[in-house]
C-alpha cells in the first residue's frame, strides 16, 4: 500500500508543473482513487473495482461512506473531481484545459487532506469537513 504522504507528494508535484496534457487529468483522477484506496486499506476493506456513474472514484467513495455517514462530507469533492475530469477531456482550448486540471489538483489535494484528517480523527466530517478540531486543543474549542 502506498503511503498517504507519498500520494500527497505526487499531488503537490502538480502545483509547480505546467499543465499541458489531458494525461495530467487522468493522473490526478488516479491519485484521487489512490487516496480512497488508502482509506479503505487502512480500514481493512478491499477497494472495489466497479464504477459508479462511469467513475471508479465515485464507487470507492460510496464504499467508504457505507457505515460511516461522516464520510459523506467529501462526496461533493469526489463528484467535482469527476466533473473536472470530464471537462478536461472535452475542452479544446489549452487555457480551459489548464484551468480544469488546476482546479482538479486542488480538489484532489482537498480530498487527501480530508482523508489525512479522518486518519487522525474519525469524527472529522460529522458537522463539516473542516479540520478545526485538529488545529485546536480542547480548551481552545471550549472558549470559542
Amino acid at each position: 500500500m502506498t503511503s498517504l504522504a507519498a500520494i500527497e507528494a505526487r499531488i503537490d508535484a502538480f502545483a509547480t508543473a505546467p499543465v499541458t496534457y489531458r494525461e495530467d487529468a487522468e493522473t490526478l483522477l488516479r491519485l484521487a482513487e489512490e487516496v480512497l484506496e488508502y482509506w479503505l486499506d487502512a480500514n481493512g476493506k478491499v477497494p472495489v473495482t466497479r464504477k459508479k456513474e462511469g467513475f471508479r472514484l465515485l464507487a470507492l467513495h460510496a464504499q467508504s461512506a457505507k457505515g460511516d455517514p461522516s464520510f459523506n462530507a467529501c462526496r461533493e469533492t469526489c463528484r467535482e473531481i469527476a466533473y473536472r475530469y470530464n471537462l478536461a477531456m472535452s475542452v479544446a482550448d489549452v487555457g480551459e484545459l489548464t484551468r480544469a486540471v488546476a482546479t482538479m489538483r486542488r480538489l484532489v489535494q482537498h480530498l487527501s487532506l480530508f482523508i489525512s484528517g479522518k486518519c487522525q480523527s474519525a469524527q472529522l466530517g460529522e458537522f463539516c469537513c473542516a479540520s478545526r478540531p485538529l488545529r485546536q486543543t480542547d480548551s481552545e474549542m471550549l472558549e470559542n
